[in-house]
């Protein structure tokens, strides 16, 4: 069988430096806000080119922190909204919801599956509460940013990116104004051990704020100005993620390679692989005209698959109290895309088994 993703040979492949990580870790007696975090902080940050990066548990967190951060900054009210793809992970909206703010799901590209962002679209989300948009770097390709920052700038919009799916993918829009929330889930191309996140921005006074708030509102040792939470990067995972980062450019042109491959040998109809670096294919999607038995030939076939989303976040019943919205291009992806299998350990021998084992399919 064709795992859809193998974390134990990509830890493997890592060899005796990940392995030497976690043993010096252990013996150093050193296990939460240490030297292992801020350096992982740090060289996170040069990587991005962002001079702020604050290591926090997992991307929910990151993108909850960065909007209640803001929420305090520029005096928004519970109930304000912000436009959110419906196409994406749960968490994106969850992060809104809890915060006290409120999600408008939004329409995303039939050719890409990114969020819209033609701006006569966009203004018929606006009403006098909208203070944020949210794009989502979904499957590892990035959404039109030049577009989405014209679209805030004239509106007065913050943009909080949702980069939980994107490690590495490479932007020519302006980055001085740009912040972005990060996962570092096992599975991710920049993955931990287990979970881990980070925020990265340009803005010290954000930046300070939400490190306050990740740790339980603290201003200092014991004083608590904000009513936070437990949100921390441990130092194990921050030794093995700076083990990973010297390897990850290289490990998405091997993404990358694969998903070239893919898309030579599948028909036209489907997504184009994009090989400029703004697209790291945290995820290749395949969008199938029967998606059911095709995963099931492709079972039998030695592939394993997943789906990346069956069920849109604007009809999960977590948001049955949301207003009803028509989604044609999100509810498409949502009964279409079949994700294959893609990673960096993935051989050329495999991915040829793939490709023989999908265009073996008969409707």
């Amino acid at each position: 069988m064709i795992p859809f993703l193998d974390l134990q040979a990509i830890n493997h492949s890592f060899g005796q430096p990940l392995i030497d990580a976690a043993t010096q870790t252990i013996r150093s007696g050193w296990y939460l806000h240490g030297n292992e975090t801020a350096a992982f902080e740090a060289e996170w940050g040069e990587y991005c080119g962002a001079p702020y990066v604050i290591g926090v548990g997992n991307g929910l967190d990151a993108l909850r922190l960065t909007l209640q951060a803001w929420k305090i900054m520029l005096n928004w009210e519970d109930g304000d909204e912000v436009i959110v793809p419906a196409n994406t992970f749960i968490a994106t909206p969850l992060a809104v919801s809890q915060v006290g703010l409120k999600p408008v799901f939004c329409e995303v590209n039939f050719s890409n599956a990114l969020i819209r962002t033609d701006s006569s679209y966009l203004k018929t989300l606006l009403t006098p509460r909208t203070r944020c948009i949210i794009p989502v770097h979904l499957y590892g390709q990035l959404a039109n940013l030049t577009e989405i920052y014209r679209f805030a700038q004239r509106h007065l919009l913050q943009v909080l990116e949702d980069a939980c799916q994107a490690h590495g993918a490479r932007s020519i829009y302006n980055n001085n104004v740009r912040t972005c929330a990060y996962s570092f889930y096992p599975g991710k191309n920049l993955g931990a051990l287990g979970d881990g996140g980070c925020v990265t921005t340009h803005d010290g006074e954000l930046a300070a704020l939400v490190r306050n708030l990740a740790n339980y509102g603290q201003t200092e040792k014991y004083i608590h100005d904000y009513k936070g939470i437990n949100s921390r990067l441990d130092e194990l995972q921050a030794a093995i993620l700076r083990v990973k980062l010297r390897r990850l450019d290289a490990d998405n042109r091997r993404r990358q390679q694969i998903a070239q491959f893919y898309a030579e040998q599948f028909a036209a109809e489907q997504p184009a692989a994009v090989q400029d670096g703004t697209h790291v294919y945290h995820v290749y999607p395949y969008l199938a005209k029967d998606r059911t038995r095709l995963q099931q030939h492709l079972q039998t076939c030695g592939v394993q698959t997943q789906i990346h989303y069956p069920v849109p976040c604007h009809q999960q019943k977590a948001y049955a109290d949301a207003e009803s919205v028509s989604l044609p291009a999100v509810e498409y992806w949502c009964s279409h895309e079949l994700s294959l299998p893609i990673s960096p350990v993935l051989t050329d021998e495999q991915a040829e088994h793939v490709v023989k084992s999908v265009q073996s399919f008969q409707i």
